[in-house]
């Protein structure tokens, strides 16, 4: 086929925007809501936007997970679904995708990306492991503490300087990697991690080169290599543009090349395939069986796993649409968009562009709020009271406190825009990135954040906090001056 597979296109003026390879067929209804209720609103949330609702919502960016649209072939395959609780055929369907997709023979599903580390730290993690990896995400941090284990992080010093052209920020450095195995002993490594598309440092991905390098070194010292695969595609697609050796390469190739030097690959179908669920797979029988037994306990029997039979249809026909570079470039061509925006308005974000969502350098930003103050969850309160907008906090509020109670600074201090696949408009997009500009021009009028209920697993999802003064009033009442009171 001569098809276009490229989401951005070249206008007859020179300009390059990103063009939508889709109709809409359905929609949804959203609400701008004045700028005194958004006030009201994120006051009630306790200036935590995931505590929002949607009725106060008008784009959603908060996350990808479970909101990325579905497509007309995902919608229509749940409706041959089999609800057998055991040895359904939607089961052997999901199988033979994972087979296709991630060349891998063995599939045990769980209901989400969580639940899988939730399997893998229960069956292989015990007190006293370190596992090392390139970066870590905040779920998988918890599950290996909860069975007595520690992280190592090991992406290059670089991998922190937010604004650069380096294309791999997620590589893990070899030299850092060698160090961790040497300092703790081989008995004390369960498996190394490696993270697709590095959530929490703005969505970098890691080349082939690097994961065969960590490959070489997993079979050096016999260590089991594990890869969370749930924003895999973004990372396929960006070795295609970034990676010379893959640039005539389909998706899919470079999906079965990276699964192939896995052990072990996990993933939330929430990202991944545009739907939910979730999924370990590995083509050694022996690590299974290690984990199979613990599926039933906690997610349920082994061919549904937690999992809706329509969803496990909608799983299957996605996994697929991943390996489509048309499907997986959307998302990335957006978020490029709007980095590039940022950059020519001068406002501090991650660059280069990566996967996932946009990422604005808080840090940066908000230079005059200390870490122990939140900035970056200060500023996507800002940002909602400005916009309407539902972004998330991705630093030191997403961190943790160590023994004494002390928060542990995170290395970063982001506010995450995600873009969902196939979701907003480029008009849409605009209107984040005009609103951002007006945020940053006042950025002065920003304060601070304190807890007032902490909880002490993830507290980012239910926590609340306030305000340190009246800057939130501040920042409204200087909104309503420069727009008025309609908006």
């Amino acid at each position: 086929m001569n098809q276009n597979s490229s989401s951005t296109v070249q206008f007859y003026n020179g300009e390059q925007l990103p063009l939508e390879l889709h109709k809409v067929r359905v929609v949804q209804k959203l609400h701008l809501v004045p700028v005194e209720r958004r006030l009201e609103a994120i006051g009630e949330a306790g200036y935590n936007t995931f505590q929002l609702s949607t009725y106060d919502v008008f784009l959603d960016m908060l996350t990808d997970s479970g909101v990325n649209a579905m497509s007309d072939n995902q919608i229509a395959a749940m409706f041959r679904a089999d609800d057998a609780y055991a040895g359904s055929q939607s089961f052997g369907r999901l199988a033979e995708a994972v087979k296709e997709v991630f060349g891998k023979e063995y599939l045990l599903p769980v209901h989400q990306g969580r639940a899988a580390e939730n399997i893998i730290s229960r069956a292989f993690v015990k007190p006293g492991d370190v596992v090392p990896m390139n970066y870590h995400f905040t779920t998988t941090h918890a599950h290996i503490d909860l069975n007595g284990g520690t992280i190592e992080e090991l992406v290059a010093d670089e991998a922190l300087e937010l604004t650069s052209i380096n294309p791999f920020k997620g590589n893990m450095d070899i030299a850092k990697l060698r160090d961790c195995i040497k300092r703790n002993g081989v008995d004390k490594i369960p498996f190394i991690r490696m993270e697709a598309s590095t959530n929490l440092i703005g969505g970098q991905p890691f080349s082939i080169a690097n994961l065969r390098e960590v490959r070489s070194v997993c079979d050096e010292y016999g260590i089991m290599l594990v890869l969370d695969a749930s924003l895999i595609g973004e990372n396929a697609y960006f070795i295609k543009k970034r990676e010379e050796e893959f640039q005539n390469s389909t998706c899919g190739e470079i999906l079965l090349a990276m699964c192939d030097l896995a052990d072990l690959v996990y993933f939330s179908a929430r990202k991944v395939s545009s739907s939910r669920g979730g999924g370990i797979c590995s083509n050694n029988k022996e690590i299974i069986n290690k984990m199979q037994h613990l599926v039933p306990l906690f997610e349920g029997f082994l061919t549904y796993g937690g999992i809706s039979v329509r969803e496990i249809e909608a799983m299957a026909v996605g996994l697929r649409e991943t390996t489509d570079e048309t499907v997986i470039s959307q998302s990335p061509s957006f978020i490029e968009y709007f980095i590039g925006e940022m950059v020519r308005l001068g406002i501090p974000c991650v660059t280069p562009a990566g996967g996932l969502g946009a990422h604005i350098d808080a840090g940066s930003f908000l230079p005059h709020i200390p870490q122990s103050e939140y900035p970056a969850g200060a500023l996507a309160a800002a940002f909602f009271i400005a916009s309407g907008v539902r972004g998330m906090e991705r630093g030191t509020l997403s961190s943790v406190r160590d023994k004494d109670g002390n928060d542990i600074l995170a290395d970063v201090e982001l506010l995450r825009l995600a873009f969902p696949r196939r979701v907003f408009t480029l008009s849409q997009v605009r209107y984040v990135a005009d609103r951002m500009k007006w945020l940053y021009d006042n950025r002065d009028l920003i304060g601070g954040l304190e807890f007032v209920e902490e909880p002490p697993v993830l507290r980012f999802f239910m926590g609340r906090l306030r305000a340190k003064s009246d800057w939130p009033q501040k920042l409204a009442a200087k909104f309503r001056q420069d727009f008025g009171e309609s908006l």
